[in-house]
């Protein structure tokens, strides 16, 4: 890693939607992201039998072969296992604890944690995390498309 570069890794958590999943390696390839970590039921670029998973490849275009990623069933052992090596955890939701994503810069390892479309991330998960970064709403819809919002965070707490 060179002396200047941030290390930016992006966990997927109980994402449903494979289209989601593709669109957001397409972003996290374009805002220079490290690694990706799926987790839970988040569907994976290849499946068990190491077949593609078109869904995702359809909206990836290709960049689910350029971001190194690897599947895993345990969040809270990475989450642990991230934070003994001294990634700042930084979770993409709203809640009592958020923080606007505008007064957030991100460290220079940290890794960004997104969650389901419907239910988010879960108290649990959030315990564990140093920062909450929620992005405000203005309009009559309480959220963003996980991927939209994976996108204005990364583009905008990594100062790019």
């Amino acid at each position: 890693m060179k002396e200047n570069s941030k290390e930016t890794i992006l966990i997927l958590h109980n994402i449903r939607s494979t289209h989601n999943v593709g669109s957001i390696f397409r972003t996290a390839d374009a805002a220079g992201v490290s690694r990706m970590y799926l987790s839970g039921y988040t569907p994976a670029p290849l499946d068990r039998f190491g077949r593609v998973e078109k869904g995702i490849a359809k909206t990836a275009l290709g960049a689910e072969m350029t971001i190194p990623w690897e599947s895993t069933k345990e969040l809270t052992k990475l989450l642990t296992k991230l934070k003994q090596e001294h990634v700042t955890l930084i979770a993409i939701e709203q809640g009592v604890r958020a923080v606007d994503y505008k007064k957030i810069k991100a460290r220079a390892r940290s890794a960004f944690i997104v969650g389901n479309e419907v239910r988010g991330l879960s108290r649990n998960i959030l315990s564990r995390c140093d920062i909450i970064a929620e992005i405000p709403m203005k309009g009559k819809k309480e959220s963003l498309n996980v991927a939209v919002a994976t996108g204005i965070g990364l583009f905008r707490m990594r100062n790019i």
